[in-house]
């Protein structure tokens, strides 16, 4: 199989060189034929392609075409020459009308301040002169005044920035005591605390009512009552100023004072209704009846049991 092999590849590679180049020979035959038959049809033209006749006529035609461009652009350039000699023509006209009419009109105007009064140039100078000057001293009149206004306006808005520049920083430094406020474990502590609010800002009423209530835990009811009078004559709607004063009338037995300002805070809010039923400073108005009637709670008597009673349920609670 292997001799097989090699002489079928011997004979194909004496075989591809002869197949080259009959396939070339062809070729080349084909090519002269070509060119035999191409040189016989020229042999049996009897006339030539074209007549002189053909080609003074297509010279005649350009020529002609040549002439008939340039007249054109002859006569495409005396158009506009001729339009811009006439635009020259009407711009100067209207610039001698001009003048003219000038002239006229200062004739005229002459004419009118002579017949007036003013009968020489000096008295136009003058008066042309009083006048320039009476305008431009209104002129500076009025520009002066909105200057003094502009001035005036930047200065009121200095005063504004700069208040609201204190204003911010006595804001971020109450802003920090409520923070160190919140952080505070005893009431004592945030007593000082709403102190040194109070100290940066008189009429807070907040302060006021957040210090009765750290006064309340310390067993000061009076005390509280006062600070939150004094919070409602800020704010007569503060509803924390009303729980607070409830809670220090109940807490000195009060109990018609601290069921009224109960009630005046929860018409402000009724968010107080859920904190009053669970904060120990009301327990001595569970069997009120008012307040039983306000909480929407079945009363257990008419009157509320005696300050020993209400002590003990308070230490329960």
């Amino acid at each position: 199989m292997r001799g097989l092999s090699a002489w079928l590849m011997l004979a194909a590679a004496l075989l591809l060189p002869l197949a080259a180049s009959a396939q070339q020979e062809a070729q080349t035959r084909q090519e002269e034929e070509k060119q035999q038959a191409a040189e016989e049809h020229v042999n049996k033209l009897q006339e030539p392609l074209y007549t002189p006749f053909v080609e003074r006529y297509v010279l005649d035609e350009l020529k002609q075409l040549r002439k008939e461009m340039a007249e054109q652009r002859v006569a495409i350039t005396q158009e506009v020459v001729d339009r811009q000699i006439n635009a020259a023509d009407k711009a100067i006209t209207y610039a001698t009308d001009t003048v003219t009419y000038f002239f006229y009109l200062i004739a005229g105007v002459s004419s009118m301040l002579v017949i007036v009064g003013w009968t020489s140039i000096r008295d136009i100078k003058e008066k042309v002169h009083s006048l320039a000057t009476d305008e431009v001293n209104k002129l500076v009149t009025q520009y002066e005044e909105r200057l003094r206004s502009i001035e005036e306006q930047l200065s009121e808005k200095t005063r504004h920035i700069e208040h609201n520049r204190d204003e911010i920083e006595l804001t971020q430094e109450i802003q920090s005591l409520w923070l160190r406020a919140g952080r505070e474990h005893t009431p004592a502590g945030k007593i000082a605390v709403y102190d040194q609010i109070l100290g940066l800002r008189r009429d807070d009423g907040e302060a006021l009512t957040y210090k009765a209530d750290a006064v309340l835990e310390l067993g000061e009811p009076q005390w509280a009552i006062n600070l939150c009078l004094q919070a409602l004559e800020i704010d007569p709607e503060n509803g924390n100023a009303y729980y607070q004063l409830a809670c220090a009338h109940a807490s000195q037995e009060q109990w018609e004072e601290a069921v009224a300002n109960l009630a005046r805070a929860l018409d402000i809010s009724s968010a107080y209704r859920d904190e009053a039923m669970d904060d120990p400073a009301l327990d001595g108005l569970v069997e009120f009846p008012p307040f039983a009637e306000l909480m929407g709670i079945q009363s257990v008597s008419a009157q509320p049991a005696d300050t020993s009673a209400a002590a003990a349920r308070s230490s329960s609670a």
